[in-house]
């Protein structure tokens, strides 16, 4: 039986920091590639067809997590929540896609947003998203806050925008595969400095009036990627 270890930030024999790099990367490709293949008059059930096609085809040697498509007001919802599957996508509409992929043994966890037609709100909403992420992981690089301080951090930058932000979205552990037995707990209650290569930061906002929103997510890497050669 597997023993879980006291160090919420332990890994595994095999673990590098390049295959974290590499996972990361991957699974990347793999939801900008799904997300290429989605459009207008799409059900959500489609799509998660149509990711598990694409996945297949890249050769990701398994999920380490349900692939979560969301569609329209489905972008409100967080990972536990049930599927649209009958949801339609509409000419102007909002989606996002969040991937959990093992690839050499590593976990990769990506997740973003996007938008068809010509929503202007939208556009904002998926951008601001990407552009939330940025600031607090650079936040982290600077300053070193705990886990905890981070998420505070971030509620701050999405309010000072006008968004909403989702406090039940906190972040979470990757590591070698599984990552599980580690019990490090979300980023967002963790009380140390997260360290580098090992925790995913999730951002989710809404518009604080109408029923859609925008995810992305990605891993805290240092301030210099490895030789991956």
């Amino acid at each position: 039986m597997t023993r879980s270890t006291p160090d919420p930030e332990g890994v595994g024999t095999r673990f590098t920091q390049a295959a974290m790099i590499r996972a990361r990367d991957l699974t990347f490709a793999a939801v900008n590639r799904i997300a290429a293949a989605i459009g207008p008059g799409m059900t959500e059930a489609h799509a998660h067809h149509i990711a598990g096609e694409i996945l297949a085809e890249m050769g990701m040697e398994r999920l380490w997590h349900k692939s979560v498509i969301r569609f329209g007001p489905g972008t409100l919802l967080t990972f536990h929540a049930a599927s649209q599957p009958d949801y339609v996508l509409q000419r102007d509409d909002i989606f996002f896609v969040d991937l959990g992929l093992v690839w050499d043994g590593h976990e990769g966890d990506a997740g973003d947003s996007f938008v068809v037609g010509s929503d202007r709100a939208m556009h904002d909403c998926a951008a601001a998203a990407r552009e939330i992420w940025a600031v607090v992981a650079n936040h982290w690089r600077e300053h070193r806050p705990s886990g905890e301080a981070l998420y505070r951090f971030a509620a701050q930058q999405a309010q000072a925008r006008g968004w909403t932000f989702n406090w039940h979205v906190k972040g979470h552990r990757v590591s070698d595969f599984p990552h599980a037995i580690y019990k490090a707990g979300t980023l967002g209650t963790f009380e140390q400095v997260p360290s580098p290569w090992l925790w995913i930061l999730e951002i989710q906002i809404a518009h604080p009036t109408r029923a859609f929103g925008a995810f992305y997510e990605d891993l805290l890497i240092g301030p210099e990627a490895p030789d991956l050669a």
